[in-house]
């Protein structure tokens, strides 16, 4: 990947804490991704096979099982939890606009993990945080005592 393709990753929150040395091993693993507006990136079900970065443009996500879950955009990480779990897409998401995005594959992710495994760690824990505080949102969502009317 040339230098001057390569994403500015210290927009993402997941790759802010690499430091400039990781944040270009990582470039180099990163798949680019152009998509006109309309056109999908994955679909419901399909197996999730790593991480994307939207860089520009957004992403309609939507579930057969759930209806409309918002949208992706430039900044947003989708995917973290594939890059170690294996497992089907739980949404569908198709470009709103013309949109850039970055692909990290687990394969690429497993081939960072042993040329780097500091930042394959920063990555996981990054990840887990994330995961961790969506996790106590739906606690809390589903925690609160109803009003009694």
């Amino acid at each position: 990947m040339s230098a001057p393709e390569a994403p500015d990753l210290k927009r993402f929150a997941l790759l802010a804490e690499l430091g400039d040395e990781e944040r270009d091993l990582v470039a180099d693993l990163l798949e680019r991704v152009d998509l006109d507006e309309g056109e999908q990136l994955f679909a419901e079900g399909q197996e999730a096979d790593g991480l994307v970065l939207v860089e520009r443009g957004s992403l309609e996500l939507t579930s057969g099982r759930a209806g409309p879950l918002g949208r992706a955009s430039a900044g947003d990480v989708l995917g973290t939890i594939s890059l170690v779990a294996v497992g089907p897409r739980e949404a569908t998401a198709v470009a709103r606009e013309e949109a850039r995005l970055w692909l990290l594959s687990r394969e690429s992710f497993r081939r960072l993990a042993y040329d780097a495994p500091r930042a394959a760690c920063r990555i996981l824990e990054a990840a887990l945080a994330d995961f961790a505080g969506a996790v106590r949102e739906e606690l809390d969502r589903f925690g609160k005592p109803r009003s009694r009317a």
